[in-house]
């Protein structure tokens, strides 16, 4: 299998509405005790939702596509070894963040989704994103376009934002928490150029207002595959330009060097130049 099928989008989207509806939904806001636990720090969570949902997506996955390989978040913690050479298989893969956002999902504020991507032979072929809030995707295949789905089936075209044209009339967001000195703390301060930013700590919802065109860059430097693989490729399919940091195309393997996406080439620029002023 080289292309995915509307059929298998269709269905890949109701498996992450239905594990939102089952698995995530019913525990937020209703965490108990034991429920949340720190992985890095005060700021790296996981919780109850985030391992069940994983579990239940895998299972799901496996069945339909007998052979295909899952590379989820939580696996992956549990057993790095699953990064090791995974993106360059001829076999699919399926990319799965189960919360994204969880620090906003165990905090009780409605800003995280679930994000899953498909990979063959180090290309990625569909991303999809889907808030269990409001219960509709962000989605795309490569070269068929991107769209906003509704709950009702409705498809709506997805388009960046046009160039804004100065770095002083961008909104945008820039996660500089994970960056080295001195990048970092001069991002933070060279943010103040921009006309607005944005900070919602979940990568799903901020590509959504990239792709939406409601805001026009969007910046991390902690690169793993379950949080940019899908919103790349979405950005793409809506006009969007994503590069890393140096200029080089972001590839499913690439787990260093930072993403930077934009409205286009010549925005990416323009971010990429006033950000890292010195």
């Amino acid at each position: 299998m080289t292309t995915l099928s509307s059929t298998d989008m269709d269905w890949l989207a109701a498996l992450l509405l239905d594990v939102g509806a089952a698995e995530i939904m019913p525990r937020f806001r209703n965490l108990g005790a034991g429920a949340i636990q720190q992985k890095t720090s005060a700021a790296d969570l996981v919780t109850e939702a985030d391992v069940k949902a994983e579990r239940v997506i895998t299972a799901a996955l496996l069945e339909r596509f007998p052979g295909s390989v899952v590379i989820g978040e939580e696996a992956v913690e549990d057993n790095p070894a699953l990064l090791e050479g995974w993106s360059r298989t001829d076999r699919l893969a399926f990319v799965v963040d189960p919360i994204d956002g969880t620090f906003n999902f165990a905090s009780g504020v409605a800003a995280f989704g679930v994000m899953l991507a498909v990979v063959k032979g180090g290309e990625t072929l569909a991303g999809i994103i889907h808030d269990p809030v409001g219960k509709d995707w962000i989605m795309a295949q490569k070269g068929g376009g991107a769209v906003l789905r509704r709950p009702d089936g409705r498809d709506s075209a997805l388009k960046v934002a046009d160039p804004a044209g100065s770095i002083g009339e961008m909104i945008g967001s820039a996660s500089w928490q994970y960056m080295p000195e001195p990048d970092r703390s001069a991002i933070a301060r060279n943010q103040a150029l921009c006309l607005g930013g944005v900070a919602y700590r979940c990568a799903a919802q901020e590509y959504r207002l990239l792709v939406g065109g409601h805001i026009h860059f969007a910046l991390y430097n902690k690169l793993m595959p379950w949080d940019h693989l899908a919103g790349a490729l979405i950005t793409e399919e809506a006009g969007g330009y994503v590069r890393r940091f140096d200029g080089s195309a972001y590839r499913p393997e690439h787990l260093d060097g930072g993403i930077l996406a934009t409205s286009d080439v010549e925005s990416w620029q323009m971010v990429r130049e006033a950000l890292w002023r010195g």
